[in-house]
């Protein structure tokens, strides 16, 4: 389940500076499944919210779930995002709450790119933070921009960084591989099929904190991710969980008109 709240908007890579946005203002809603089968039983629900007006990009992400562990005991989650993204992608001011089992857990931040560095300022339950980040990490909406970007060139496999606001609130590095279509996750019989606009690409990511390479990756996911931004057919694989994400309700929203 903390896996998933790192990739549903799916939020991803390296900033390119005066690239056009290609990603598309959003409301889509998703149900989650603990495990990969068609029949695997819902455990939640996930909503991302994503606005646009002429000074940026506002998002809103809220997971919830609750997993049964014994016939007595249940994990139970919440994980709530509110981010403000300028367009420019040097900007980015965010609030990420977490509730396990009745356990709550704040964190906001401001990460800023000025004269040539990108730092990060966090207050946490552990006490205020300051990070200086790799220049080439990416705001989450930018991030998106630059994946679809790299699609569209007919790029197979390539790596970048990424601001995990509502995981690690650290760059994390993401590797994205183009899949074969029946590598990704077919929808359930049951559920109404959701028509979603534009190109798409079955994709494969996966994330490693930090820069180092060495590292073992955190999870990684497949999914089809469209040009607009919205994925579906999720399929995250953690070390001890997999879940999965269906998308059940989109509504695509008109661009600002801006100077």
């Amino acid at each position: 389940m903390r896996a998933l709240l790192c990739v549903l908007p799916v939020a991803m890579l390296l900033l390119a500076q005066g690239a056009a946005a290609q990603v598309q203002p959003h409301r889509a809603e998703y149900v989650l499944r603990l495990g990969s089968a068609i029949n695997a039983p819902r455990v939640g629900t996930a909503t991302q919210d994503l606005a646009l007006d002429c000074a940026g990009w506002h998002l809103k992400r809220d997971v919830k779930g609750e997993v049964p562990l014994t016939s007595t005991w249940k994990f139970s989650l919440v994980s709530l995002l509110d981010s403000e993204e300028r367009r420019s992608g040097d900007d980015l001011r965010y609030r990420a709450l977490q509730v396990q089992n009745g356990t709550e857990r704040e964190v906001r931040g401001t990460v800023r790119r000025a004269n040539g560095e990108l730092r990060a300022e966090i207050t946490s339950p552990d006490g205020p933070a300051h990070l200086r980040l790799p220049p080439l990490t990416m705001m989450p909406v930018a991030s998106i921009d630059y994946i679809i970007d790299k699609l569209r060139t007919g790029t197979g496999a390539f790596p970048a960084l990424t601001f995990d606001a509502q995981g690690t609130n650290d760059a994390s590095r993401v590797d994205v591989t183009q899949i074969d279509d029946s590598a990704i996750r077919r929808r359930p019989p049951a559920d109404k099929p959701v028509v979603v606009p534009g190109r798409s690409w079955p994709v494969s990511m996966s994330f490693t904190k930090g820069v180092n390479e060495q590292q073992k990756p955190l999870f990684a996911f497949s999914a089809r991710l469209f040009d607009s931004g919205v994925l579906d057919h999720v399929t995250v694989n953690a070390d001890v969980v997999t879940v999965s994400a269906d998308l059940q309700a989109l509504e695509m929203r008109p661009l600002p008109r801006c100077r």
